[in-house]
């Protein structure tokens, strides 16, 4: 009896579409509505990256994993939907991070880090919605989303030498500038439709790095823990850490950005 045929490069492709599409409705949804909608999906996605960055560390612990996540869900609806008072109690975003350095057998300060930046970017993305409107969050996840797709499909047809082989064997050149060339498109379409000017097209291009970066920095944890991904929560995608990994990066290479020096063309 022959064995299976083995899938081609774009054997997860038909996966990948459809979950994307399905998470795009939502998003995009949420971002629209804006509000409470929102919020909730900020809350339910920032716990769940937390809980698996813990599994992935610990294993399948369920009862650990998912006090964890239930208490950075209470945390994070503690920040969220009180408006920017709030910011008085961030120091909360350390309990998850201390409560691993107390439980974890190793990996303690990888999970601090990652568990911190999470919330950190989360609550970042709420108030993002809050402070400046749908058009701005609409254009980080557009970026990010593009930096992905033309990625993946110039990195598969292309191929080419590696961009970062020890950490992510995957990516390569080819992906990553096609990433930053959809992504200056997006500034650009911003620029043209909006009062934020060109500098909009270098933000974009960098945010399109740190996404990048933040996709790196997860596979390389997996890489560490000798998994493919995070959870199978996701058809094709693995888990909504293996999914965010770049929105978290660019999120919060935009809330350091904002915090400086404002976002171009302020509130919309």
């Amino acid at each position: 009896m022959p064995p299976p045929a083995r899938p081609g490069k774009w054997g997860d492709l038909s996966a990948r579409f459809w979950s994307g599409v399905a998470m795009g409705v939502v998003g995009i949804g949420a971002i629209l509505l804006g509000g409470v909608w929102f919020q909730m999906l900020v809350i339910f996605v920032t716990a769940v990256m937390v809980w698996e960055c813990w599994i992935m560390i610990r294993g399948a612990s369920p009862v650990s994993g998912m006090l964890v996540a239930a208490g950075v869900a209470s945390v994070m609806a503690a920040q969220v939907f009180d408006g920017p008072e709030t910011r008085q109690f961030l120091p909360l975003f350390l309990v998850a991070p201390l409560v691993g350095a107390c439980v974890l057998p190793r990996e303690r300060l990888t999970f601090a880090v990652f568990a911190l930046a999470i919330q950190v970017a989360g609550w970042g993305l709420a108030h993002l919605r809050l402070d400046y409107g749908m058009t701005w969050l609409l254009w980080l996840v557009g970026l990010v989303v593009v930096t992905d797709i033309a990625g993946y499909f110039a990195g598969k047809a292309l191929g080419g030498p590696k961009f970062w082989p020890a950490v992510s064997p995957k990516k390569t050149w080819a992906g990553t500038l096609a990433g930053w060339a959809a992504a200056a498109g997006v500034g650009a379409g911003v620029a043209a439709l909006t009062p934020a000017g060109a500098g909009i097209v270098v933000l974009s291009v960098l945010l399109s790095f740190a996404g990048q970066m933040g996709d790196i920095l997860e596979s390389a944890f997996k890489r560490r823990q000798g998994v493919k991904d995070s959870s199978a929560l996701i058809p094709g995608h693995g888990g909504l850490f293996d999914r965010f990994d770049a929105l978290l990066g660019a999120a919060l290479a935009l809330l350091l950005v904002a915090g400086v020096a404002g976002l171009p063309g302020g509130p919309s």
